[in-house]
Order: structure tokens, then sequence, then C-alpha cells
């Protein structure tokens, strides 16, 4: 209100408002005319309380400003807080994860170490089957050795049995060996 009339003031003051012709308070001066309209506007704009109402909706505006800002920033807090539990949540992640590889490397050394008990074990019993074939080989091998000395003794003593034992000789051995089986048979 003290603007409307500080502003009633300064445009009756002015050096045109003195420059129309006429006496001011006449219909034909037209500084008067808008000065009656300004007036009348004035009262109109008061009459209907349209400043109240200009200010309720600047007041209303200012509220609708003050709770976007609330909300603005509870969104903002929550962003903060989301950022925060995604944060702890990827540490907590990375944390497992670096238990997982590291589960995983050892996991990974105690096979690497049990394969390697493992190829000891099965190249022993490998070496130990060979050394078993080698011990039987040899075994047969002295076996046909040993049967091979019987024969060819056997062959080399029937050889000499044959050319100093006569016939005589010999029916008398077959009656001692009939004898004698015939002794142990009964």
């Amino acid at each position: 209100m003290l603007r409307m009339t500080a502003t009633f003031l300064a445009l009756t003051a002015a050096s045109p408002a003195l420059a129309a012709s006429g006496p001011f308070f006449s219909l034909g001066n037209t500084n008067f005319v808008v000065l009656l309209a300004f007036l009348l506007f004035i009262a109109v704009l008061l009459k209907f309380n349209v400043p109240s109402l200009i200010g309720s909706l600047l007041d209303k505006r200012a509220e609708g400003i003050k709770s976007e800002l609330d909300e603005a920033r509870a969104l903002h807090d929550e962003a903060k807080s989301l950022l925060a539990s995604y944060e702890r949540k990827q540490k907590e992640v990375q944390d497992q994860a670096d238990r997982i590889v590291a589960q995983a490397r050892s996991e990974a050394a105690e096979a690497a170490e049990q394969a390697k008990e493992d190829l000891k074990a099965s190249i022993a019993r490998r070496l130990q089957a060979a050394e078993d074939q080698i011990a039987s080989a040899e075994a047969n091998a002295v076996k046909e050795v040993r049967d091979r000395a019987i024969s060819i003794a056997v062959s080399a003593t029937k050889d000499v049995v044959a050319k100093k034992l006569t016939a005589a000789d010999g029916n008398k051995l077959i009656d001692a060996a009939i004898g004698e089986v015939d002794a142990k048979l009964h």
C-alpha cells in the first residue's frame, strides 16, 4: 500500500503532469482522467481483495516450493542412504569374492598336493608291479633253466647208462624197481 502511495506521489509530482493545460480537476485534463481511472482501478482491486489473493497465491507457491525442497531433501537423503547401503553391499560382495578366491586357491593347492601324492603312490605301485613281474620272469627263467638242466642231465645219464648197462643188469634193475613199487603199494 505504501508503494502505491509513493507511486501516486511520483506521478503527480512529475513535470509532465504539470504540462497539461487547463484546470487540473476537470474532465478535459487527461492527467486528471488518468488519475481517476487509476484510483478507480486501485479501489476495484482493493474491493475484490486482490492483494490478499495475490499474497495467498504467492504464499501457496512459496509453500509448494518449500514442500518440493523438503521432498528433494528427503529424496537426497534417501539417495545417500541407498548409496551407502549399496557401497556396503558392494564391499561385502567384494569381501565374499576375495574369500571365495582364497578358498579356491587353497583347495587348488590341496588338490595339487593330493595329486602329487596320488602320482607318487601310483608310481610306487607300478614300480612294485614291475619288480614283481621281473621277479616272476626271473623265477620262470630259473625254473626253465633248471628244467632244461634236468632234461639235459637225464638225457646225458640215459646215454651213459645205456652205454654201460648190459641187458642182464637192466632186467635186474627193472625187477628191483617192480618189487619196490609192489612193497610200497601193499
